[in-house]
């Protein structure tokens, strides 16, 4: 799927084209959004850029020097982006190519937030741009403050587990870990997007050293980036800690079951010693015959039982 914007008084408005003119509205377009584009839209772009579009396999090169790159076509830069998947974050990589004072197209095969958002507000007329550097480096400043909401909503859930094993009692430790396990994954794509985005700002500094204003904000944004990085360097710890302490719960419950059991065959071990001797079947036992014999067992094996019950009360063991 093909969407084009259009840079209109200073912002970007989403252009309508049907299958007759879409030629020609790809070379008046200012930004053209390819979302798994089919092999014809594939041929229309690469026919418009002459030059072939990169292939998922070389999007996803993890190398810097294939990631971000000049060629004919422009400035290319491969950027990582989060996109929520079943309670857990995962990553997409877009292809951004900028075509300098002309026109930014990005290539991807999954849609995500920022690019969502980003057409929501430019249908809203929102979003402010003169040229295609302008709304690329506007990509990823949105891209940086929606990591940042992540990073909040990441924390509030962080809350919710604390309360959950340091104050909750009746509390499921065991969901807490899972719980605890799917927020740690999450930080950490968010903290290597945010990696990611500081090697695009910094080879996009090198790249568009005629533009001041882009400049300047490239690096307010690689400030915020900075900022971003503490803080989930700071979740890393607090996940740390709380997984830490939840497991030291489960073991100090696993302790107290294995302490109950302990407790019960030391009480029950001298009754057994007493019903053991009166079982022994020796011709010569004096209270085989003795009237009073198995109420004197009973009572023997009682006592043998309440005696260490009472010993570790005494004790303060149980």
């Amino acid at each position: 799927m093909l969407r084009l914007f259009q840079i209109e008084n200073g912002l970007i408005k989403e252009v309508d084209s049907d299958d007759l003119d879409l030629r020609q509205a790809l070379r008046q377009a200012d930004w053209i959004d390819a979302h798994e584009p089919d092999d014809d839209e594939r041929a229309l772009l690469q026919s418009l850029l002459r030059t072939d579009l990169p292939e998922s396999s070389e999007v996803e090169e993890i190398e810097a020097s294939a990631r971000c790159f000049v060629d004919q076509a422009g400035i290319h830069v491969h950027a990582l982006f989060l996109a929520p998947s079943e309670g857990r974050h995962t990553t997409v990589t877009v292809a951004c190519i900028l075509q300098p004072k002309r026109r930014l197209i990005t290539i991807r095969d999954e849609d995500t937030a920022d690019f969502r958002l980003l057409r929501m507000r430019a249908r809203a007329g929102q979003v402010e741009s003169h040229s295609a550097s302008e709304l690329l480096v506007t990509l990823l400043e949105q891209k940086v403050e929606n990591h940042a909401d992540s990073i909040e909503d990441i924390h509030r859930q962080l809350e919710d587990v604390s309360h959950m094993v340091l104050e909750d009692e009746e509390s499921e430790l065991e969901d807490a870990i899972s719980r605890l396990a799917k927020l740690e994954d999450s930080n950490g794509k968010i903290r290597l997007c945010l990696m990611d985005t500081q090697r695009n700002i910094s080879f996009l500094v090198r790249h568009l050293r005629d533009q001041p204003e882009q400049l300047e904000t490239l690096r307010e944004v690689a400030r915020d980036m900075e900022t971003l990085m503490s803080h989930t360097a700071f979740l890393f710890d607090k996940i740390n800690f709380l997984m830490d302490s939840t497991q030291g719960f489960i073991n100090i419950e696993q302790n107290q079951i294995i302490k109950i059991f302990s407790i019960a065959a030391v009480v029950f071990l001298p009754p057994t010693l007493v019903a053991s001797i009166y079982g022994m079947n020796f011709t010569h036992m004096p209270e085989l015959e003795w009237m009073l014999g198995y109420p004197w067992a009973i009572g023997l094996m009682i006592m043998a039982g309440i005696a260490p019950y009472l010993y570790f009360k005494t004790k303060g063991w149980l």
